[in-house]
């Protein structure tokens, strides 16, 4: 393998600019997923972005904008669903996630859009182009700073929410962020681990970095960090043995919470 000629290669520092783009941002986000167990959450929004694709095709739009905007309106129909339905959250959830999944499927294939699923599916991290790395840029600043801005008030909603609802927080607005914040991400993943593994990425450095930290602002710092890491790791193991990047990466970040755990487990 030329290495020289493959680190002068411009698709090599766009995918490695994409993925630490979102493995920054998901650090935090993954927290306050794991924290508020919103897991299976994560899970309805990733798999409503394939309908988000086929949408942006249909109305000739930005894949990406149509992504997030599918993602933001099922987060707003989730938090009404969730104060209206007479189901388990749990239920509610399986049954949008895997509903929107097929829809999606079916509409691409009733449709006739010719895309290739298996990249939706597991990401395409090696093809992210100039256009997708601006879109990333941006959606990860956005989300930067509204996690700066809300931080102290995202902690008290998560750390009790009736007591932060006394104390004068907007819980009902605070949670619309969160999710909203999470439709974002989950949009601007896409193209890094695919449809299937984002919730991974989202979960798996924050439950790593959980037993590396001592403060919440620890827990995030690791959780990007370990992010990060995945993914240069990953991204070297799908050159070196020609593997998907996206499964690669969450690969990487699966093996650092073995490892985590092993340690944790000989202290």
């Amino acid at each position: 393998m030329d290495w020289s000629q493959l680190l002068s290669s411009t698709f090599l520092w766009y995918a490695l600019a994409a993925g630490l783009l979102v493995a920054v941002v998901s650090g935090p986000l993954g927290c306050f997923a794991v924290w508020r167990r919103m897991a299976y959450f994560g899970d309805t929004l990733a798999h409503s972005a394939l309908l988000g694709v086929t949408l942006g095709f249909v109305l000739h739009i930005q894949p990406t904008l149509a992504v997030v905007a599918s993602s933001c309106v099922l987060a707003l129909l989730l938090v009404y669903l969730q104060r209206r339905q007479h189901l388990s959250v749990d239920t509610l959830l399986g049954i949008l996630s895997h509903s929107m999944l097929a829809l999606g499927i079916v509409t691409m294939s009733l449709l006739k859009i010719n895309v290739d699923l298996l990249s939706l599916l597991l990401g395409d991290l090696l093809a992210v182009s100039s256009q997708d790395l601006i879109l990333m840029a941006v959606a990860a600043v956005i989300i930067a700073g509204l996690l700066w801005y809300l931080w102290p008030k995202l902690l008290a909603f998560t750390l009790h929410e009736e007591l932060a609802a006394v104390e004068g927080v907007p819980v009902d607005k605070i949670r619309l962020a969160l999710m909203l914040m999470l439709a974002l991400l989950i949009a601007i993943a896409m193209k890094v681990v695919g449809v299937l593994l984002i919730t991974a990425l989202l979960i798996i450095p924050a439950a790593t970095a959980r037993r590396l930290s001592a403060t919440p602002e620890q827990m995030a710092g690791f959780a990007s960090l370990i992010g990060c890491v995945s993914v240069v790791v990953g991204l070297t193991m799908s050159i070196v043995w020609d593997s998907p990047a996206g499964p690669s990466i969450v690969l990487a970040a699966g093996l650092f919470f073995l490892l985590g755990h092993l340690r944790a487990a000989r202290a």
